[in-house]
């Protein structure tokens, strides 16, 4: 891992636990790391806990609200307003189409509070500053150029989306502000990021991340019904050939959640999930100051192989 690191424009956390004999590769995974999509995960953990406890249904239908669309991948946000979803339909969204809309949809759905209940217990400990909803990770990010757009309707956010990130999106940010340039508060998107990153939203530690994912395979967080469902939205059943899944062999279960965002990547997941997790290995994985664009799922990808050439062989004990 210092050598993939030291190789590797940007910072790599990595977290990896076998759970046949506990044996675990920490490697700055102690420290919070920004999230982006991989939060997703634990803000579905969280609602089929509320429908585990009966104060929510997965076939409840719940209509889309010009206040939860938001730019990003999938279709939702591009639906007639008043569109109604099951429940069961957002989540699917949500986990394989990592659609930012459904997500929102979701977590007004929980509560905001009560999401933050879920999550902080999952993936919460001393310095976890919680999760936001993916509109407020914008208007957040925004609000670094001009504190008024934190005031942005979504309808506005979607809009300044369309620019292209860099110089292009400060100024659609600006227009849309009406404010002069000499107001912003930093020159670039770059300069934005890092003063949001710096706040530590929407971050946490791989370390407790990956205990998550231990518990989620040792069937401690969800029945055996809803640990099913969930294990079928991350992609139990099939193989994308991508980051962490492109250096695993084909032949492994891999349940998993990426995340993306400007400067930053994650993939998070668990290999060979299934009989309660007895032969199974936790992988937490995030990178600073690169993304899609400059290399993340290259990567990611070596981890993956790294991992297939040591963690993935038998325990000792096994082989004696």
């Amino acid at each position: 891992m210092e050598r993939i690191d030291r190789n590797t424009p940007g910072e790599l956390g990595l977290y990896v636990k076998r759970l046949a004999d506990g044996r675990t590769l920490s490697y700055q995974a102690g420290e919070p790391w920004y999230l982006s999509s991989s939060a997703k995960l634990p803000m579905a953990i969280g609602l089929l806990q509320e429908v585990q406890a009966g104060r929510l249904s997965l076939d409840q239908r719940l209509a889309l609200q010009d206040g939860d669309r938001i730019d990003g991948a999938g279709n939702v946000v591009w639906q007639a307003t008043g569109t109604r979803y099951s429940l069961g339909a957002l989540l699917e969204r949500t986990l394989m189409q990592s659609d930012n809309t459904a997500a929102n949809m979701l977590v007004r759905a929980m509560g905001a509070d009560t999401m933050q209940q879920r999550t902080k217990a999952l993936i919460g400990g001393d310095g976890f500053k919680g999760l936001t909803d993916f509109a407020q990770v914008r208007r957040d990010v925004y609000a670094e150029l001009h504190p008024r757009a934190a005031e942005l309707p979504n309808a506005a956010l979607v809009k300044i989306a369309a620019a292209k990130l860099g110089p292009p999106r400060v100024e659609a940010v600006r227009r849309t502000l009406g404010v002069p340039r000499s107001e912003l508060k930093v020159p670039t998107m770059e300069a934005a990021y890092d003063r949001y990153y710096a706040k530590g939203l929407n971050a946490a530690s791989l370390e407790a991340y990956g205990a998550m994912l231990e518990k989620l395979v040792r069937g401690q967080l969800l029945s055996p019904e809803h640990t099913t469902l969930l294990y079928k939205r991350l992609k139990y059943d099939t193989y994308d050939a991508y980051r962490l899944e492109a250096g695993l062999p084909r032949s492994e279960r891999f349940i998993h959640k990426t995340g993306t965002q400007y400067r930053r990547a994650c993939h998070m997941g668990v290999v060979n999930p299934q009989d309660g997790g007895r032969d199974a290995v936790v992988v937490t994985a995030c990178a600073k100051g690169l993304d899609e664009h400059d290399g993340a799922a290259a990567l990611f990808e070596q981890v993956g192989r790294a991992i297939t050439k040591t963690v993935l062989q038998p325990p000792a004990a096994d082989r004696r």
